[in-house]
């Protein structure tokens, strides 16, 4: 079990071409993008920041562990893993066109007190349907609300803030976090509580089918309008007035 914690670190240190495909996703001269081996969501994958210095083993192990290093070196390794990220969601962006047809919103962020050594970036489709999703901490630790997710752009808000707070954030304590994963299961679109996992699973692939619905439906008014907008449907109106004369 160790071992396995430990796989993300282990990967970290390797060089990317050494990753089979089915594990690695795309890299960067400071992270690689790895498949969520057990995906929450539809599209789940994780950004590694790359142990090269001036990252350690030692302070590369977790968020709270990089935050109480310094403050400097935090910020660069968590901006360079958003700078990546922005890539990666643009990747995952255009599968989603291509698989389904539209997209729809993507959350990043990091759990508050993670379960894998070495400090991961969760990038995921706003939807949490997925086999994979078992229990009430696997949903809790990813529903955007319940504060155990860590929305990426507010920890690097973090760090524009008071230093007081900086040092209030970034505690991480345990203590605090922990008892959010045992939140009443809450739908994340509507806010409705779902006695067990089943109920809850059976509600968000009906939550997601509506917004695929709604997103399909929308796709040829959007044409329409972007046709109208840029006159590329003027010359088939002219060849109607033509007709008409």
């Amino acid at each position: 079990m160790a071992k396995n914690m430990a796989i993300f670190r282990t990967w970290a240190q390797k060089q990317p071409s050494s990753l089979s495909p089915d594990i690695l996703l795309t890299h960067t001269d400071t992270s690689m993008t790895v498949f969520d081996a057990y995906p929450k969501s539809i599209f789940h994958v994780l950004v590694l920041p790359r142990i090269l210095p001036p990252l350690t083993i030692t302070n590369s192990s977790d968020l709270k562990t990089l935050l109480r290093e310094d403050k400097k070196l935090a910020k660069d390794c968590i901006q360079n893993l958003a700078d990546d990220a922005a890539k990666v969601k643009g990747m995952i962006e255009d599968e989603m066109v291509k698989r389904f047809g539209f997209k729809w919103p993507i959350w990043m962020g990091f759990h508050a007190v993670p379960s894998m050594v070495h400090l991961h970036l969760h990038i995921l489709s706003a939807d949490l349907c997925s086999p994979s999703m078992k229990n009430k901490k696997h949903y809790n630790s990813f529903h955007p609300k319940v504060g155990f997710f860590l929305h990426l752009d507010e920890v690097l808000s973090w760090f524009d803030a008071e230093p007081s707070y900086y040092k209030t954030m970034t505690k991480l304590d345990k203590t605090q976090y922990e008892p959010k994963l045992k939140e009443p299961l809450e739908c994340f679109h509507c806010g409705k509580e779902l006695k067990n996992i089943p109920l809850l699973k059976s509600h968000l692939q009906d939550e997601w089918d509506k917004v695929a619905a709604r997103a399909k439906k929308a796709i040829p008014q959007t044409k329409r309008a972007r046709d109208e907008e840029t006159g590329e449907d003027e010359p088939a109106r002219k060849k109607q007035e033509s007709t008409a004369e």
